[in-house]
């Protein structure tokens, strides 16, 4: 029996923190502070501009300058976002072993879609990701269930048959709340707030290498 794999992209397919914390790093020259080491920006990454600039300039939503902050960070993020992005180890190995099983895998992710689809295509996952749900295309984002319901829907399977892989906590509450089950990447950035241990999920991974079977017995294929 076929069945959707759904995984999130930051963090569980592709190590993009080096590029965001280059960014982040970026805000933090435009006011004069030196920069800080990738393993500090790195757990933030998951969380977007919205984590990095908490990290880079101490400054939540709440800030009044953190819109301007948060527009120019986008910026130079577009702007040097594939220099050093690369797939996790055994993603592509991976990838090929859940096709050759038969099944189908997609990505959600809260990443917007201008960032999002020419990271996916330049990464090489365009031609075999069957669903694409980026942080725009729904009404709500993660951790609502809405982007996972609506990337089974697209690709044609019901919550019973698809299960959804990250790398945060947001990952998690969205793949429960959708009735999915749950794989936490304990490899990935994983956030600074929430040890993965205590996120509820069905399986946890330390590595892209034992995902395979987990999948398979999460799924019973």
């Amino acid at each position: 029996m076929t069945a959707l794999v759904l995984f999130d992209f930051d963090g569980t397919l592709a190590d993009t923190a080096p590029d965001l914390a280059a960014a982040a790093n970026k805000q933090r020259e435009r006011v004069g502070l030196e920069p800080l080491p990738i393993d500090v920006l790195r757990p933030y990454s998951s969380a977007g501009a919205r984590g990095l600039l908490r990290c880079a300039l101490d400054m939540t939503p709440d800030h009044p300058e953190y819109e301007q902050h948060r527009v120019q960070f986008l910026k130079d993020y577009e702007a040097a976002m594939n220099v050093d992005t690369r797939l996790f180890d055994g993603v592509p190995e991976l990838l090929e072993d859940i096709s050759r099983k038969g099944l189908t895998w997609g990505i959600v992710t809260n990443k917007a879609t201008y960032l999002a689809q020419p990271l996916v295509v330049a990464l090489g996952l365009d031609q075999d990701c069957a669903v694409l749900v980026c942080g725009d295309t729904t009404a709500h984002s993660k951790p609502h269930p809405l982007p996972l319901l609506h990337a089974a829907q697209q690709a044609g399977f019901g919550t019973d048959r698809s299960i959804y892989i990250g790398d945060d906590i947001r990952d998690i509450q969205a793949a429960r709340a959708a009735g999915m089950g749950s794989i936490a990447a304990g490899y990935g950035y994983c956030g600074p707030d929430h040890p993965v241990e205590t996120w509820q999920a069905d399986h946890c991974v330390l590595s892209v290498r034992e995902m395979w079977p987990v999948i398979r017995k999460l799924l019973n294929t």
